[in-house]
């Protein structure tokens, strides 16, 4: 058996393969939870391995991110574009959360919007010199709200979609 037919076929793979998909920057468990219930995940499932894939990258961004940038401006020159515009989106979302700090930050992350999420919240928390110990559980908890809205609005999208369809 190969790993993309395991991954598409047993509900380990299922959830493996949505926690994965929710590690993704941008599309993370907005993404995530829609395509597990669409493999055929339960509900709760889906919205687990969303959840877990979604928070795991966020440690690593708020104490390493800056660091890589560091890195990147030495060694790799021509994406020092790209680092420009990442720490421009970082210190502008960072505003927006600096104004009520840890609520700020978790409402931020919560609010399953583009151009929000763990990964953005995450990188506004390491350019606020936000500890990690205090930074993480208002995004655990804004990923959580997420997920609790993408869930609800996945069931009420393939309630309509099979609605429409019957």
């Amino acid at each position: 058996m190969d790993i993309l037919n395991w991954l598409e076929t047993t509900v380990g793979g299922e959830f493996i393969f949505t926690l994965l998909v929710s590690m993704v920057p941008i599309i993370e468990l907005r993404v995530g939870i829609p395509f597990g219930v669409g493999l055929g995940l339960p509900y709760p499932v889906a919205f687990i391995a969303a959840v877990i894939g979604n928070i795991l990258p966020a440690p690593f961004i708020i104490v390493y991110i800056r660091r890589i940038f560091q890195w990147m401006r030495r060694r790799l020159p021509r994406f020092n574009g790209m680092v420009d515009a990442l720490e421009r989106k970082a210190h502008l979302k960072g505003k927006k959360v600096n104004k009520y700090k840890y609520l700020g930050l978790m409402l931020f992350v919560g609010i399953p919007l583009p151009g929000t999420g763990a990964w953005t919240g995450a990188l506004a928390a390491a350019f606020l010199d936000m500890p990690l110990r205090k930074a993480m559980p208002s995004i655990i908890l804004g990923v959580i709200l997420a997920g609790l809205i993408m869930t609800g609005l996945t069931h009420l999208g393939f309630d309509l979609f099979t609605a429409v369809m019957a």
